[in-house]
């Protein structure tokens, strides 16, 4: 093990972790102001919250692998001792272009369900209140992705430190423009849920504002950001969809084999139900440390790959895991020593029977949020080969072949109810990170072999030269 690489990943790794955490609080800020108008409004905003970031992850996904191109940009052109800043420009044009027209597309989509979910059998009322915290959401999809673009500009350049400060602050000014616009505080109108959608858009967009300053402001990254959105190169653009794509498909199928199964959770009784969404908020806020370490392995990959050096690209892959593992275990032992402390925040413990179901889910999580994040991590070290496709359809084989009938089985015939559907849905993301990690190792083992055989049959510059 190398120390350079696990500092390299920690450095990395951190930023990025604590950056998700941060935006998690701001997430939690608007349900929390949501609380202070009421149940009807925590309804009407959850669900609109739950459509905005089922669209707005979709749209991320277009532009993720722009990071991974950059860092094997930058890679290739210092193994050749040239610049690379160039071809980072007009990879930044051309995601800058995808996300603008992936954020008008989302918006109109957004706009659009909270008219059309009448038809699939969604409360009328509630519809109502969320359809003006919808039209309130949609145009803050435009700056959240340029600012996922800058984003992965500065992972990809390998200095991501200035992102936490951002988005700590976003959360401070999440709070003081939403509960004022939606109580009607300091003189302003009182807007409810629209007021709550209209603080979060104009959060979005001052976060990509002090951002943007914030790289233009350093040296290294202001170089090579382009000051102008054009010209934009067609094939550019197709590079990106092509792997951005796949990318998109592979999180929307994870978050819609999550939801089937919170479907199924819920014909179980509501005990089961409330249960499963707050020991899965507990998971999701602990994944987001894994994110933090895919996103680092999978640039540090990509620069590896691009420098032919295997085995510092297995290295990462190593020291990802051990970190999923090291995250899954400190954890872990707060779901088995102190399963009451870690629920209290979320839950009544005097509910006898849902605490006691979170207990028992808390106990297979620690198995699951393993493998959640080994998959995670999986799907980081894919696309930092540029094997984005391989990574979406693994994921199909491994959530929906796998883990969806494992559930259902052990849930309902067998008889384990909501266990015996963790047990499924951990079974599906154990078999999602073994085939990614398997097809990394692979591709890894075959890219190394045609490397070599590339080398042993390219003659000495000398003797090339003697024979032409």
């Amino acid at each position: 093990m190398r120390n350079s690489d696990a500092g390299q990943l920690a450095a990395l790794a951190t930023p990025i972790a604590t950056t998700q955490l941060a935006q998690i609080a701001v997430s939690t800020t608007n349900i929390a102001v949501m609380g202070s108008l009421g149940v009807g409004a925590v309804a009407a905003g959850g669900l609109a919250l739950v459509l905005f970031n089922q669209i707005r992850t979709m749209c991320v996904g277009l532009i993720t692998a722009s990071g991974n191109r950059i860092a094997g940009a930058v890679g290739a052109a210092g193994k050749r001792g040239v610049s690379a800043d160039a071809e980072v420009r007009d990879i930044v044009r051309g995601s800058f272009l995808i996300a603008t027209v992936a954020g008008l597309l989302g918006g109109a989509v957004l706009v659009g369900l909270g008219y059309s979910l009448q038809w699939l059998g969604q409360d009328a009322d509630v519809l109502a209140a969320a359809r003006p915290f919808m039209v309130a959401l949609a145009p803050g999809l435009l700056p959240c992705l340029w600012f996922q673009v800058l984003r992965q500009y500065t992972v990809g350049m390998r200095r991501p430190q200035a992102l936490l400060l951002v988005t700590l602050g976003s959360v401070a000014l999440n709070l003081g423009l939403a509960l004022p616009l939606a109580h009607g505080w300091l003189g302003l109108p009182a807007l409810g849920l629209t007021g709550i959608g209209i603080a979060t858009s104009l959060v979005f967009l001052a976060m990509f504002l002090a951002f943007g300053v914030l790289v233009r402001r350093d040296r290294r990254l202001a170089g090579a950001l382009p000051r102008r959105p054009w010209p934009v190169r067609a094939g550019t653009v197709r590079a990106e969809l092509k792997l951005g794509f796949p990318i998109a498909l592979t999180y929307g199928s994870e978050a819609g084999m999550f939801s089937v199964l919170a479907l199924a959770m819920g014909t179980i009784g509501p005990a089961a139900l409330a249960a499963h969404n707050v020991v899965y908020q507990i998971i999701y806020i602990v994944f987001q440390v894994a994110i933090g370490i895919s996103h680092g392995a999978s640039i540090l990959v990509s620069h590896a790959a691009a420098r032919d050096e295997f085995d510092r690209a297995r290295t990462q892959a190593r020291l990802a895991l051990q970190g999923a593992a090291l995250v899954a275990v400190v954890t872990g032992l707060g779901y088995v020593f102190a399963p009451d402390l870690v629920l209290a925040p979320f839950i009544d413990t005097g509910d006898e029977s849902t605490v006691a179901l979170a207990h028992t889910l808390l106990l297979i999580g620690i198995v699951l949020q393993f493998f959640d994040a080994a998959q995670n991590i999986g799907t980081g070290l894919l696309r930092g080969l540029k094997e984005t496709s391989a990574g979406f359809r693994l994921s199909l084989v491994g959530y929906w072949c796998v883990g969806l009938p494992a559930a259902l089985l052990l849930a309902f015939p067998l008889g384990l109810g909501a266990a015996g559907i963790w047990w499924g849905l951990t079974a599906g993301l154990a078999a999602t990170a073994g085939l990614m990690l398997h097809r990394y190792l692979a591709l890894l083992d075959q890219r190394e072999r045609d490397t070599v055989s590339l080398h042993a049959h390219t003659p000495p510059l000398g003797l090339a030269a003697g024979n032409s």
